[in-house]
């Protein structure tokens, strides 16, 4: 097991114990003891080997802060065509915006995983990428990861004005009128909430100011979204306990980034409990793709997600890779389906584009 040192404090209400005893604890990367002090694995996960691609041939990638105040980073991809000279190096690309998983409380755009994935993504897409960090839970619960969101989109929006504290390296090659927001089972969580406040916000309902011009979110990729609920669902009262993506796991990162005291019907894990936006009146101004595994354990919950918003008639597709596991494209960059996935991302760019020429 790894050493590993303390980084925060206090996490909320937990049951009474000795301040040195671990009350939660995740896989050894994770532990919260007594008195609310979280450790921290400096390691990464065995799903994150050093094997994993770490550059790619036709992509160039930089990493810089895009908030200082709580130290967030964001990874940065673009073709490497974009660098050099020709009419290849005039077209502006479409921009990918990426949110990382791990349950509110694991992952970071740095992990080797995450950026296998971004490398593979903007070579056959053809896209700049944006892999944005956000705080994690329990040290940060939500809605902090959802705020940093939109603190990152606020971000972007800033570097399309051009003034001179822009990124050259990025406004050179980005072109933010054709911006998409993707993200991985919790990351699909924070791109859903960012497509309802957008949402609200366009209503005048939202208590968020999102007008992000010059910037345009033309679609929305949920690539199994890490929704929760009460009422369990079949495929996740049917999970095995014996894999690693268990139904034990998933309500312990429930427990440690919900708001202390809250049910897994709060807004932020359930689009539909009692408390949430009630999404027929939310203005969805740009096409869903919802991704489902066969295999995974909330695939249930997700189609049910994906059902309601088209009989919503929201502009909503729904994808399932039969057979496949919750985030099968993080531990297979290689594989024969990660490339049918990033293919779909690809093709639904090009077909939301397409509608701007009708």
């Amino acid at each position: 097991m790894p050493t590993m040192p303390a980084v925060s404090g206090a996490t909320g209400v937990l049951p009474p114990a000795a301040a040195n005893v671990v009350v939660e604890d995740i896989y050894g990367f994770l532990r919260v003891l007594g008195d609310g002090t979280v450790l921290r694995s400096p390691e990464q996960p065995v799903f994150c080997p050093d094997a994993f691609p770490s550059s790619h041939p036709s992509v160039q990638w930089k990493e810089a802060v895009y908030d200082k105040a709580n130290n967030l980073r964001v990874r940065m991809y673009k073709p490497s065509s974009t660098a050099g000279g020709g009419e290849d190096a005039r077209k502006k690309l479409p921009v990918l915006v990426h949110f990382h998983g791990g349950g509110f409380c694991l992952g970071s755009c740095t992990w080797a995983n995450v950026h296998a994935f971004c490398l593979c993504l903007a070579a056959e897409a053809g896209a700049v990428v944006l892999s944005a960090g956000y705080r994690l839970a329990p040290e940060h619960r939500l809605p902090t990861a959802v705020d940093d969101g939109v603190g990152f989109m606020r971000w972007l929006s800033a570097q399309s004005t051009m003034d001179a504290a822009a990124d050259g390296w990025l406004t050179d090659a980005a072109d933010f009128g054709r911006v998409f927001v993707t993200g991985d089972s919790a990351g699909g969580t924070i791109a859903h909430h960012l497509a309802v406040r957008a949402g609200l916000a366009a209503t005048k309902r939202g208590e968020v100011d999102l007008d992000l011009r010059p910037v345009t979110v033309r679609g929305y990729v949920l690539l199994m979204p890490f929704f929760g609920g009460v009422r369990r669902t079949r495929s996740e009262a049917e999970c095995p306990a014996e894999v690693l993506l268990n139904l034990d796991l998933f309500d312990r990162f429930w427990r440690l980034s919900l708001p202390a005291g809250a049910t897994r019907d709060h807004p932020a894990a359930n689009p539909f409990g009692p408390d949430s936006p009630e999404l027929g009146s939310v203005d969805f101004r740009a096409p869903v793709l919802v991704v489902v595994g066969g295999l995974d354990m909330m695939r249930d919950r997700t189609v049910d997600y994906a059902e309601r918003l088209a009989a919503m008639g929201k502009p909503v597709e729904l994808v399932e890779f039969a057979g496949k596991p919750h985030g099968f494209y993080l531990h297979e960059p290689g594989s024969e389906a990660t490339g049918e996935l990033i293919g779909l991302v690809s093709r639904f760019l090009h077909s939301c584009e397409a509608r701007l020429l009708d």
